[in-house]
C-alpha cells in the first residue's frame, strides 16, 4: 500500500503526534509499504511532503485566498484574527494536497481535524480517509482563552463557537475515527456529538527497542549522590501544567530536601517557571535541562516520574517512564486515569492540586519499598498495555476494512 500521514502541524518536531508518525512510517515500511509524511514546514514557510523533499510555499498560495476569502465575500472568516489564521492555514494546506496529488494514495491518516478536514475535502472519492484525534484542539483553545481573559474571547462568542465547529467538522471528515482512550472517545461523543459507530479506541504502541537502544546508549548527566530525582519530560507550555509541579515542590522543600528534579523541555513559558523557581527559593533543587535526545536514559537516572498536566490524552512520557520501572505521579486529566492506576502503578491527583501532588511526592520519597512496588507493576503494566505490535495489527486491519467498505 501508498499510505500519506499528514498533520496540520510543523514537521518535524519534538511532540508525540510526529513520534507517533514516523514510528509508524517506519514499522509500515519494514512490512513494504509506503508511507510518506505531510505537515507544515518547520519555518512555516509552506506545507511539505517531509520525506521526498517536496513542497508549495505559501506566499504562493495566499493571493488566491485574499481574491476568494476577501471580507466581502467570507466576512464570519474576518470577525476574529483567530478564526482568520486557522482557516487561511486550513485552505492553504487544501491547495497544497491538491498541487501535490492524493491520488496515488491508497488511504490517508490525518492526525488531527484542521488535516482532516483540509483533506477530505479535496482527496479522490476512491481514497479513504482515516481521522486520528490524539487531542482536544478546542479544549486546549478554550482553556487559553479562560486563562487569558485580556483576549476577549468568551463562550458563544465567534472565535469560541469556531473551535467546536471545527472540532465537529474535522473529526467527522474521515471514513472512521481512531482515539486511543475512552476519556477522547466520550468527549468526542458527548461534547461534539460525533455519532458514536464512527469512533473506535485502540491504545498507542511504543517502539521498545528504539527505547532501550536509547536507554543503553547513557547521558553524560548524572544523578546527585545522596538524592532521589524526580523528572518532569514536556514542553513548557501551560497545558502541561509545569507551574502545578513547581508549586508543588514549593511546599515539598519544607518536609525534606533529598531530591532533585529534572525539568527536560523547552516552551514559551520556560522564562515564567524560572522566575518561580526563583520566588519559591528552589534553585539548586531544580534545574532546566532544555530539549534532550537522551530521555531513555535519564528515566533509568531517576527515581519518580512526574506529569501534572492540565489536559492530555495518552502521552508517550508516560509509557516511557512504566518501561523504565518508574512510578508515576499524575493529574486526573484526559486519559492519564486509563494509563495510571492509583496506588498500583503510580499515584493520581486531581488537576491543579499542588497541595496533593506534593503530599504524593513527599510519600513516595519517604517509602523507598512503595515507590519500587509501584515501579515494578508499572513496568510490568507497560509490557502487557503498549504494545507496538498489537496497535499496527490493529491499525492494519483498520485501513483493510475501509479500504474494503
Amino acid at each position: 500500500m501508498k499510505i500519506l500521514l499528514a498533520t496540520f502541524w510543523a514537521i518535524p518536531h519534538v511532540g508525540g503526534v510526529w513520534k507517533y508518525m514516523t514510528q509508524i512510517q517506519q514499522r509500515l515500511e519494514a512490512m513494504g509499504h509506503q508511507v510518506d509524511l505531510m505537515g507544515t514546514s518547520m519555518d512555516d514557510a509552506g506545507f511539505c511532503i517531509y520525506n521526498r523533499n517536496r513542497a508549495i510555499s505559501k506566499d504562493k498560495l495566499r493571493p488566491f485566498l485574499n481574491i476568494k476569502l476577501a471580507a466581502d465575500y467570507a466576512p464570519e472568516l474576518h470577525s476574529h484574527p483567530l478564526i482568520r489564521f486557522y482557516e487561511e492555514n486550513r485552505y492553504m494546506m487544501e491547495l497544497s494536497a491538491a498541487y501535490m496529488g492524493l491520488k496515488e494514495y491508497d488511504i490517508i491518516h490525518t492526525q488531527d481535524i484542521f488535516s482532516s478536514r483540509a483533506l477530505s475535502r479535496v482527496k479522490p472519492a476512491h481514497v479513504p480517509l482515516i481521522t486520528q484525534v490524539h487531542g482536544s484542539v478546542s479544549g486546549e483553545l478554550h482553556n487559553h482563552f479562560r486563562l487569558h481573559p485580556h483576549l476577549g474571547i468568551e463562550e458563544n462568542s465567534p472565535a469560541w463557537r469556531y473551535c467546536k465547529s471545527i472540532e465537529y467538522y474535522g473529526a467527522t471528515a474521515g471514513d472512521v475515527t481512531i482515539t486511543s482512550t475512552q476519556w477522547q472517545k466520550n468527549e468526542l461523543v458527548y461534547d461534539f456529538g460525533i455519532p458514536e459507530h464512527r469512533i473506535t479506541v485502540f491504545q498507542y504502541g511504543l517502539d521498545t527497542t528504539d527505547f532501550w537502544y536509547r536507554a543503553q546508549a547513557g547521558t553524560t548527566l548524572q544523578r546527585p549522590p545522596g538524592k532521589k530525582v524526580i523528572i518532569f519530560p514536556a514542553r513548557l507550555s501551560f497545558v502541561k501544567g509545569v507551574d502545578v509541579l513547581i508549586s508543588a515542590l514549593g511546599m515539598l522543600k519544607y518536609m525534606r530536601n533529598d531530591w532533585e528534579c529534572w525539568i527536560v523541555g523547552d516552551g514559551d513559558k520556560r522564562e515564567e517557571l524560572e522566575r518561580q523557581v526563583n520566588g519559591l527559593g528552589l534553585q539548586g533543587l531544580v534545574h532546566f535541562l532544555g530539549v534532550r535526545h537522551d530521555i531513555p536514559a535519564l528515566l533509568l537516572q531517576s527515581d519518580i516520574f512526574v506529569h501534572s498536566c492540565i489536559q492530555d490524552n495518552q502521552p508517550f512520557s508516560v509509557m516511557e517512564a512504566q518501561h523504565a520501572g518508574l512510578p508515576a505521579c499524575v493529574s486526573n486529566a484526559g486519559g492519564l486515569p486509563e494509563m495510571v492506576e492509583h496506588g498500583f502503578t503510580g499515584l493520581v491527583s486531581p488537576v491543579r492540586d499542588p497541595v496533593t501532588l506534593a503530599q504524593h511526592l513527599e510519600l513516595l520519597l519517604r517509602n523507598d519499598q512503595l515507590r519500587l512496588q509501584l515501579g515494578r507493576n508499572a513496568a510490568a503494566w507497560a509490557a502487557e498495555h503498549w504494545s507496538m505490535e498489537l496497535m499496527l495489527d490493529r491499525l492494519m486491519n483498520l485501513y483493510t476494512y475501509v479500504m474494503n467498505h
